[in-house]
C-alpha cells in the first residue's frame, strides 16, 4: 500500500509543479521526509502523510478487514 501511496504523492507533486524541495516548503515538512515518502519508506508519520494528502487535496481511508463472519480482523 506504501508503494501505491508514494507513487501517487509523486504524481501529483509534479503535476503540480513541484520540485521535491519546494513541495517540502509548501506542505510545512522537511525534505527529508518528502524524500523517504517518495521512495516508499515504511517509517514515514501517518500525521505528516496526512498533511501532505491535505495539501494536496486528498485523505486517506482506512477501512477494517472483515472476516467471512463479519468479524473485524485484528494483526497483531
Amino acid at each position: 500500500m506504501i508503494n501505491e501511496l508514494s507513487s501517487q504523492i509523486k504524481f501529483l507533486r509534479k503535476k503540480a509543479g513541484l520540485t521535491q524541495l519546494e513541495f517540502s516548503k509548501r506542505v510545512g515538512v522537511g525534505l527529508r521526509f518528502v524524500r523517504d515518502l517518495e521512495q516508499g519508506k515504511e517509517s514515514v508519520r501517518l500525521d505528516k502523510v496526512n498533511k501532505v494528502l491535505a495539501f494536496l487535496g486528498h485523505h486517506l481511508d482506512i477501512k477494517p478487514n472483515y472476516d467471512k463472519k463479519g468479524t473485524s480482523e485484528s494483526k497483531g
